[in-house]
């Protein structure tokens, strides 16, 4: 996963939508439906190229997230793209599903890594809370949840939350990996037309499950099961909290990825390879 590009490559950003219903996440399994796969395939297909281009995205999301804003680079030989380049957008789009679209194709800029030049990651996750339960047309979309929620308690908690924090309460651990976070926007806002609640969720980089078990406890204390210093109390634990609910996926989309002016994208790059840690926190 370098930044730098081989000789004789071209690096490609793409831009990309899709509906994660019924993909089983965006990394490739073997056996199974994946956007990354998708995208693969057919990009080899429409450059009629014997060997498949890996794609590196912002963002891996899991089975049923959505997405409106995601990113990925991918490394292609400069005869490929010279032939191809101004065509790809348009045969992507004659190949794939619908449930999955290509929305721009160009040139990365030097320096560009779509995961770690990425400066934040912005996330929506939607629910209703109306007795009747979800809108048909949107059901794919939004979660319902069958107790009347208090967006004002919500947000209390929500402001609690935010700042650079070890996230291992509200994070899946994987080894090695780091759960330190800055949480950078977590709010609540209800659309009195649908009665639809939607939750902002934005922060540097998310660890596995992150977004949706915040997204649970904040849930929690806007149905009045917890009261609202509770979610910030099983953060500063720093441990696993049975209390804490892993919401469906469905509600949740990725809805942009932010990167700084071309100049400084290599540098950021560099930065978000740092291992983290918390003023004060000892070596071991």
């Amino acid at each position: 996963m370098s930044d730098v590009v081989e000789p004789g490559f071209v690096r490609v950003r793409l831009d990309l939508a899709y509906d994660g219903k019924d993909f089983s996440g965006w990394a490739k399994q073997t056996g199974r439906r994946t956007v990354q796969g998708e995208i693969e395939d057919a990009l080899r297909t429409v450059t009629r190229s014997a060997r498949t281009f890996d794609l590196t995205v912002a963002g891996r999301t899991d089975a049923g997230v959505h997405a409106r804003g995601q990113v990925a680079h991918v490394d292609l030989p400069a005869e490929i793209w010279a032939e191809h380049g101004d065509k790809l957008l348009r045969r992507l789009a004659g190949r794939m599903a619908p449930d999955v679209r290509v929305r721009r194709i160009a040139e990365a800029p030097a320096g560009f890594n779509a995961r770690f030049s990425a400066l934040w990651r912005r996330y929506a996750y939607r629910v209703s809370d109306r007795p009747g339960g979800v809108d048909p047309l949107v059901r794919g979309h939004v979660l319902w949840h069958d107790r009347p929620l208090d967006a004002d308690a919500m947000n209390e908690a929500a402001a609690r939350m935010t700042g650079e924090h070890d996230f291992a309460a509200y994070c899946k651990k994987r080894e090695g990996a780091t759960t330190i976070r800055t949480l950078q926007k977590l709010s609540w806002v209800r659309d009195e037309a649908s009665g639809t609640l939607t939750g902002t969720v934005q922060a540097d980089a998310f660890c596995h499950n992150m977004v949706r078990a915040l997204v649970g406890a904040m849930l929690f204390v806007g149905d009045g099961r917890r009261p609202a210093p509770w979610p910030a109390e099983v953060l500063a634990a720093r441990v696993r909290d049975p209390g804490v609910h892993v919401v469906r996926p469905h509600g949740l989309t990725l809805e942009e990825v932010a990167y700084p002016a071309d100049a400084l994208l290599a540098a950021r790059a560099v930065e978000a390879r740092n291992v983290r840690t918390l003023p004060g926190a000892g070596c071991c």
